[in-house]
């Protein structure tokens, strides 16, 4: 998940704040029991009892230096006061000594306690998440310059790092906004914490309404069942649907989440089969093309022959010869387009053995455009399908010819 941002971080601290709050008034209300207690614990509640006593800093640093100017301010009085001098130079050099002393103790007091105030300025502007705000003075080669430049530091590094979770967070949001693919995210009881636009258009709800929905109340359930990578049949808005189903933990907070991504599977396949067949119909229409023509160039010339005043002695036979290749040709384009029909692929080849010369001598004939020779070779019996042998036949000798042509 992306980083949270301040708003939230401020919310949970200050949740945190009022909940340690809330314990320490509940101790500090409960009853006292009397029991016996050891000396251990006796003299544990006696150092608190002293430190709550203790003064604080800034007293301390203001008494250390009222001490550390005692003894030179106790001498020069006593040799101002036991010296030959009139009492009103004593008085007056009393007076300047007692000045000078208490304005240097409140200078260093000062000094001291004005630096660490600005130090508690600006951890609490990096706690209330103000990164803007830098220290002056901080120089490196001293121990206060180096304690305020690292502070510096550590704003800008803490700056960098919220730019790049919002960044990070926008960029997460834009991909979940545009993907197509329905995103939910679960908490450890089931609940919904985070959908996606596609989830709300599959459940047609707003996010505003089905955050901290159950599973089962958004029919989700099965899908936190299966496995991290598995297909189901779901139905939504009344519509059934195959669904790719992937889901993954991550944990937020120390607590284990569930993300869960469907993809609808019916559209792909829908479009998968929409190609096959498309590219079944291509190849049947060029096996029927590559037969038709032969055909009606074979029942072109037999009408051709038919209609001429003066037919050839060897007329019948040349008729007899084209209507048996028309008949056998026919025959073997419907078996050939019947099995397609049945499976919806290339038959299985039902061998038989087949004279190798004598088909393609009855194949050459079908190509009117150009005549095809064949080379003298012996005779192969070989087994195949005759069918579809002949349709591959037919096939190669139309492109050779088609080639030829251009």
């Amino acid at each position: 998940m992306a980083s949270e941002s301040p708003a939230r971080t401020d919310t949970a601290i200050a949740a945190a704040e009022a909940a340690l709050r809330s314990a320490r008034r509940e101790t500090h209300e409960a009853p006292v029991e009397k029991k016996k207690r050891n000396p251990s614990s006796v003299r544990h509640e006696h150092e608190i009892a002293w430190q709550g006593k203790r003064i604080n800093f800034e007293r301390r640093v203001l008494l250390m230096a009222l001490i550390a100017g005692v003894p030179g301010t106790v001498i020069s009085v006593a040799l101002l006061w036991w010296g030959d001098y009139s009492a009103k130079v004593q008085w007056t050099l009393l007076m300047f000594i007692v000045c000078w002393w208490l304005g240097f103790v409140f200078a260093l007091q000062r000094r001291v306690v004005q630096p660490l105030q600005t130090l508690s300025n600006l951890l609490a502007a990096l706690h209330e998440g103000d990164y803007s705000i830098r220290a002056r003075g901080a120089t490196r080669g001293d121990a206060l310059g180096d304690v305020l430049a690292e502070v510096n530091d550590f704003g800008v590094l803490l700056r960098e790092q919220r730019l790049g979770a919002m960044e990070a967070t926008a960029l997460l949001r834009t991909v979940m906004r545009e993907i197509d693919v329905a995103i939910f995210a679960f908490d450890a009881e089931e609940r919904l914490r985070l959908i996606n636009a596609a989830g709300e258009s599959l459940l047609a709800r707003p996010a505003e309404r089905i955050l901290n929905f159950t599973a089962e109340e958004l029919g989700l359930r099965e899908a936190l069942r299966c496995d991290e990578n598995c297909t189901m049949q779901m139905s939504f808005r009344g519509k059934a649907a195959r669904w790719g189903v992937r889901r993954t933990v991550f944990r937020e907070h120390g607590v284990p989440h569930q993300l869960l991504v469907l993809t609808d599977l019916s559209r792909t396949l829908r479009e998968e089969e929409r190609l096959a067949w498309q590219r079944l119909v291509r190849v049947l229409g060029h096996e029927l093309n590559n037969s038709l023509a032969p055909i009606k160039s074979i029942a072109g010339s037999l009408q051709s022959l038919i209609r001429r005043e003066h037919r050839p002695e060897d007329w019948q036979e040349d008729a007899e010869r084209g209507l048996s290749v028309l008949a056998s040709r026919a025959a073997a384009l419907g078996r050939f387009t019947a099995s397609y029909t049945r499976l919806a692929k290339l038959p299985e080849p039902r061998l038989q053995k087949v004279s190798a010369k004598s088909l393609i001598e009855r194949l050459v004939n079908l190509e009117t455009r150009l005549k095809v020779g064949i080379l003298a070779s012996p005779d192969v019996v070989i087994e195949a399908d005759p069918d579809q042998l002949e349709q591959l036949l037919i096939n190669l000798i139309r492109n050779g010819v088609d080639a030829a042509l251009e």
